[in-house]
């Protein structure tokens, strides 16, 4: 490591081979099944100059270049292939970080990040507190393609933000677009603490915005209200912000309901007041995500929710989540919390 700082390797991106597979599943997706979800795009940003089209993967990987450009002593060896160990990717990013140097860590995919998992629980997250503030290995970044893919099945399709909720010293992003995704990407590598970033997978090609060329970035720990309403609030992150944005619609046009929308981004920590503002206001709240139910982050919201808005709630807080059990294959249709059980949820609270 000392070896590599003396080289004046300031950033370094760690990477292993899988991108291909994933963007083929990508593509086999359409062919195979329809998505659960419309993807729409956003209104170009004007704030961060000139733009260009791209999708999920293009963005991030603008994301990189940008960060690589800021370096003047960049070389081609700062990006390289690993051997395929989770454990030792991870472990191989603290150690560059804690010289002082960016990493950057690729685990494809992220339902094979458990083998790291000690090595970010026990080591990244608590370098800085163990040390006093002496030492820290807060340039460390983790990527990882997330959630439901259309045919992934157990191995492919998991969303395991919630392991990683429960351990301070890491934050933990989930954008829902190309313009989000490189914003708080490149928030997360500038970012002095160690950052999971999960990459909703089933984007990296469907969705396609126009995206500023150029960095910038979008802070975290910050939900953004999508669409503001006065009847039910509406909480998710990823590609589930896209299926609540349909049943906000779909709640106006078939129950005269309004909905505010909420894309909560940061998992860890989470914007706690946006959401409990919101629900102040309406008085209902329904959170949907992909993981499983039981202790899935949707719980620690309506905990949270139901401390500080108990006097505000007209309803029972909802929650839509996957099933208890492993990521089916060809039951996925079944197991995702589409538009329709969510809608099915805002109905319920309205009429309770």
């Amino acid at each position: 490591m000392a070896a590599m700082a003396a080289l004046g390797l300031a950033r370094v991106a760690l990477h292993r081979n899988g991108a291909r597979l994933v963007r083929a599943a990508v593509t086999t997706t359409a062919q195979r099944s329809v998505a659960h979800f419309t993807f729409v795009p956003e209104p170009e940003p004007a704030q961060y100059g000139p733009t260009q089209k791209m999708n999920l993967f293009q963005s991030i990987t603008s994301a990189l270049d940008n960060i690589l450009a800021k370096d003047p002593t960049a070389r081609k060896e700062r990006v390289f292939n690993t051997p395929l160990c989770e454990q030792g990717i991870v472990g191989f990013g603290i150690g560059i970080a804690v010289t002082g140097a960016t990493a950057i860590a690729e685990i494809q995919f992220a339902d094979y990040i458990f083998p790291a998992f000690d090595q970010i629980v026990n080591e990244a997250a608590k370098y800085r507190y163990r040390s006093g503030n002496l030492f820290d290995c807060g340039s460390l970044t983790i990527r990882a393609p997330w959630g439901c893919v259309g045919h992934g099945s157990l191995y492919h399709s998991q969303s395991p933000e919630a392991f990683f909720s429960h351990i301070p010293g890491v934050k933990v992003v989930i954008p829902r677009s190309p313009i989000q995704a490189k914003g708080l990407l490149l928030s997360c590598i500038e970012d002095k603490n160690p950052c999971i970033f999960f990459e909703p997978k089933i984007l990296y090609r469907a969705a396609v915005e126009q995206v500023p060329v150029e960095a910038y970035q979008i802070p975290l720990s910050q939900a953004e209200v999508l669409e503001e309403g006065n009847d039910v609030t509406l909480v998710a992150w990823g590609t589930q912000v896209h299926v609540m944005r349909e049943v906000a619609s779909m709640a106006q046009e078939k129950l005269g309901v309004s909905c505010e929308v909420i894309d909560l981004r940061t998992i860890l920590p989470w914007d706690a007041e946006t959401v409990c503002k919101s629900v102040a206001k309406t008085g209902r709240l329904l959170i949907s995500h992909e993981a499983p139910v039981t202790g899935g982050f949707a719980a620690e919201i309506s905990s949270t929710v139901q401390e500080e808005c108990f006097l505000n709630l007209e309803a029972p807080i909802s929650r839509v989540c996957g099933y208890d059990t492993p990521f089916p294959h060809i039951f996925e249709p079944f197991y995702i919390p589409d538009k329709w059980k969510c809608f099915d949820a805002v109905r319920k609270m309205i009429n309770y």
